[in-house]
């Protein structure tokens, strides 16, 4: 999953965007809301995370010109503002979800996970394919009931082509949600995940390439 950080103050930004990355996101940052607009033009994101007070304005107010134009991307609005009136008039202006700081990073992750499920369709909270399960909410994965120990990354990868599952899911498509905007897209680090989210997965193959657009999990 995909997230872009709207935070002026570095700091408070570089301990979410740690954060998030540590537990699986994909992470993109943004010091003001015009930077903001250009990447949510040009990138696809599961979650936004956004300050209300920002150095070229408030972010809930940046949040409902999106609105406006048709974005639906869920959204956290993160602020030092915690009166009643302060927090109806961010889910006015089409904030999904409203956390003030000081806050904790487990609770921030939690909501976060939570919002960026809702971009796409509802999926139980165990996903299951054959002999693989994969919990959601313990973040844990098992096959044929043996406990596997995965990196964040691949853990969100498999959470991606499972949910797909049995539809293929394309290249471009993991590089998009699991993936920030560091990644070279001609790279290889896709490839490379793969193969060795195959490997701890063992025998026989659920992962299966689909030449020429990207992969999909099940059966032969």
């Amino acid at each position: 999953m995909r997230v872009l950080v709207v935070e002026d103050d570095r700091e408070v930004r570089t301990a979410v965007a740690e954060g998030l990355r540590r537990a699986g996101f994909a992470v993109d940052e943004a010091d003001r809301w015009a930077r903001a607009d250009l990447q949510i033009a040009v990138n696809t994101y599961d979650c936004l995370v956004v300050d209300r007070m920002l150095p070229d304005g408030d972010g809930s107010e940046g949040l409902h010109r999106l609105r406006a134009a048709g974005t639906a991307t869920p959204a956290l609005l993160l602020t030092a503002l915690d009166a009643l009136s302060d927090r109806v008039a961010g889910f006015a202006r089409g904030a999904d979800d409203y956390l003030v700081k000081p806050f904790a990073m487990e609770e921030l992750v939690m909501r976060v996970r939570a919002l960026s499920r809702r971009r796409g369709q509802v999926v139980a909270s165990v996903l299951r394919n054959g002999d693989l399960e994969v919990d959601l909410a313990l973040r844990t994965v098992r096959r044929d009931g043996v406990l596997l120990t995965l990196r964040p990354k691949e853990f969100g990868v498999l959470e991606l082509l499972l949910s797909a599952a049995p539809a293929a899911v394309s290249r471009s498509t993991l590089i998009e949600h699991c993936w920030d905007e560091m990644a070279d897209p001609a790279s290889n680090v896709v490839e490379v995940l793969i193969g060795r989210l195959r490997r701890k997965l063992g025998d026989p193959a659920v992962i299966h390439t689909v030449r020429g657009f990207g992969y999909r999990l099940g059966p032969e």
